[in-house]
């Protein structure tokens, strides 16, 4: 029992935070002649890669990328984690690269090896970024956890999403942004 009350005070205190914020709506990035949606920051002060040699946008260019800001011990982080598993298994081989940007929020949660449990317990299998320092969550101008950023072949951030829900929206966005790719990709950029 004495080890069960410090994990529902911690589960309690994320869903009661305001960082942590189930009901904060998408937002689509309408771009215009006038105003293109605005390029994506590179990952910055990644201390540590866990599956995956590191990553930088550059790298990823013609790819649509998914970047999720989570943090482990988030309850609507662990809500919205089978959604971006599937968006990974079912979008991989078209051209999605998701990229879990884990940006702690308790300081235990900096612990590499916490880290890396937690992302063995949950069976995640893309690339997670491990940003102790909030230096791609700063740059990213992030405020919540979770936070999904997609971005097109491009480089651009075309739609954000914060919080639980939105899985039909997010997912049709990942679509429509691997539709595009397929139909202006040149013939020598393979998926």
């Amino acid at each position: 029992m004495r080890k069960l009350v410090p994990t529902l005070t911690l589960l309690a205190a994320c869903v009661f935070a305001s960082a942590c914020s189930p009901q904060v709506q998408a937002d689509q990035v309408e771009p215009s002649h006038t105003s293109p949606a605005p390029m994506a920051p590179d990952f910055q002060g990644i201390g540590q890669w866990i599956n995956s040699s590191p990553l930088s946008l550059p790298q990823l260019r013609g790819k649509v990328v998914l970047v999720e800001f989570w943090t482990y011990s988030c309850i609507n982080c662990i809500h919205v984690l089978p959604h971006v598993k599937q968006w990974h298994a079912d979008f991989h081989d078209q051209g999605l690269v998701v990229v879990g940007v884990h940006t702690p929020e308790y300081a235990y949660e900096k612990q590499t090896h916490n880290l890396q449990a937690a992302v063995q317990r949950f069976g995640i299998t893309y690339p997670v970024a491990q940003d102790n320092d909030y230096r791609t969550w700063s740059a990213y101008g992030n405020q919540y956890w979770p936070a999904l950023y997609l971005i097109d072949a491009d480089g651009r951030i075309v739609y954000q999403h914060f919080g639980e829900g939105g899985y039909a929206q997010t997912e049709a966005k990942i679509r429509q942004l691997l539709a595009a790719r397929r139909d202006d990709a040149p013939a020598s950029r393979a998926p």
